[in-house]
This record gives structure tokens, C-alpha cells and sequence, in this order.
């Protein structure tokens, strides 16, 4: 009776770590996970700078300020925004600017991080940042 019960033991165990290991999500660097933003005094969407060997973020950069900041891997981690956030569709004949918001029909809810030359701009994404063009005149 006793083997018994040390193997139910042992199968419980085993059936709790592969569960532990289900839950929990790896990423990658470019990745983005929302955290509080110091400088910014704002939550938003960080890019993930560096994983450690077994997949969790240990640094991220804010794509407004560009400051890098450690990142507690305790704290609850969302993809993309958790927010909802009324943005405008998408237009490439419309000028952007940063901070602005989108709503992209492919890559879903995005944010203007920077102004890369008279057209282009970079877009945050809830999976990565994007280059994407602005201010096309209609042909």
C-alpha cells in the first residue's frame, strides 16, 4: 500500500511540473510586455532587450524615452496592450507623430514610437516594432 501511494505521489509530481512548465511563456528579444515606465510616468509596451538562458526577460527598453530598465519576472505579464485604446484606422496618406496611436488591420493596435525619415515611421506592435509608411500622397 505504501509503494502504492509513493508512486500516486510521484505521478502527481510529475503531472504539476509539466503543467508548470505549460503555463509558463518564454520570450524573445523584441518581444513586448507591459510595465510601469518611470521617467514616462505611464504604463506602456517595452521591448524586451535581453532573456536569460531559460527564456525570461531580464531587461527592457522604453520605446518613448529609450531608457532600459530591469524587469521582475514575478509581476503579471501581458501580451500586447491590456488596455483598450481608441485609435484611428491605419492611413498611409495621413502624417503621424509620435505617441500617436493605430489601428492597423493586419498587426492590430500599434503605437508611434519614432519619426524615421520625411515618410517612414516605427510603430509598436503588441509582437514587435514596424516600419511603416506615412504621409503618401494619394496617385
Amino acid at each position: 500500500m505504501e509503494k502504492a501511494a509513493k508512486a500516486e505521489k510521484a505521478v502527481k509530481a510529475v503531472k504539476a511540473e509539466k503543467a508548470e512548465k505549460v503555463e509558463r511563456q518564454t520570450y524573445a528579444i523584441g518581444d513586448r510586455v507591459e510595465k510601469l515606465c518611470v521617467p514616462c510616468q505611464e504604463e506602456r509596451g517595452h521591448v524586451v532587450a535581453s532573456v536569460t538562458k531559460r527564456g525570461l526577460i531580464s531587461r527592457v527598453t522604453c520605446p518613448k524615452c529609450n531608457t532600459r530598465s530591469s524587469f521582475s519576472n514575478v509581476a503579471k505579464l501581458t501580451k500586447g496592450r491590456s488596455k483598450s485604446v481608441n485609435s484611428e484606422p491605419y492611413d498611409r496618406t495621413r502624417t503621424y507623430r509620435t505617441g500617436q496611436t493605430m489601428s492597423h488591420p493586419i498587426w492590430g493596435s500599434g503605437e508611434v514610437t519614432a519619426l524615421i525619415e520625411p515618410r517612414k515611421i516605427d510603430v509598436l506592435f503588441a509582437d514587435r516594432i514596424r516600419r511603416l509608411i506615412h504621409s503618401r500622397q494619394e496617385v
